[in-house]
């Protein structure tokens, strides 16, 4: 049998080319026209770890509670019945936590992927519909040039540029992204409120 490599622990990012040519912008394979950018900024993203424990809490009660209520039917087997309902009903009981403990520990693995995610120093390209691009640098500072080029891009047709950003991949249930401003209606609009 071949040996394996041992996965690392941290996975390396992927690079990914993003370029400018011919008013398009390139990002990896994704293709956005310079003209259907909205906004390009860059900021930290940070993990949202108050809620990855709620979730954890949340979630492990729930399954602490749909536990007892299906191992509901066995009790009275288990109180009542002779030796062979006896072993049939705990043999259901185990199952139904082994079946809970499963679920913890798959919920406790994944509140402990975000609390022990740093943040991430990232480049939003947003564009006039609902798609936004995600790319990272170690250096903030490269990603603020970027913004500075994309800017100069979308202003000057003609201008093309090619550079090395890595990928990232994210849940967006786990990081902020910023602020949500949900306006309807054109009057009367205060806007963000602390």
């Amino acid at each position: 049998m071949p040996d394996v490599p041992a996965p690392s622990p941290h996975p390396v990012p992927r690079m990914l080319d993003l370029r400018v040519s011919k008013q398009i912008l390139w990002i990896g394979r994704a293709v956005y026209p310079l003209a259907n950018i909205a906004r390009v900024y860059s900021f930290v993203l940070r993990p949202r770890r108050k809620e990855a424990v709620l979730r954890f809490l949340r979630y492990s009660a729930g399954t602490v509670a749909i536990a007892m209520l299906v191992m509901l039917p066995s009790l009275p087997a288990l109180t009542l019945g002779g030796s062979d309902g006896q072993s049939g009903a705990a043999g259901y009981v185990v199952f139904v936590w082994l079946l809970a403990v499963g679920a913890e520990i798959f919920f406790l693995v994944e509140m402990l992927g975000v609390l022990t995610a740093g943040p991430q120093h990232v480049l939003a390209v947003e564009t006039s519909g609902a798609s936004t691009a995600l790319v990272t640098s170690p250096d903030p500072r490269h990603l603020d040039q970027l913004v500075d080029q994309l800017s100069y891009a979308i202003e000057h047709p003609d201008t093309e540029f090619r550079v090395t950003v890595q990928g990232l991949t994210v849940s967006p249930r786990n990081y902020y992204f910023g602020d949500n401003v949900n306006m309807y209606g054109g009057s009367g609009n205060t806007g963000i409120s602390s």
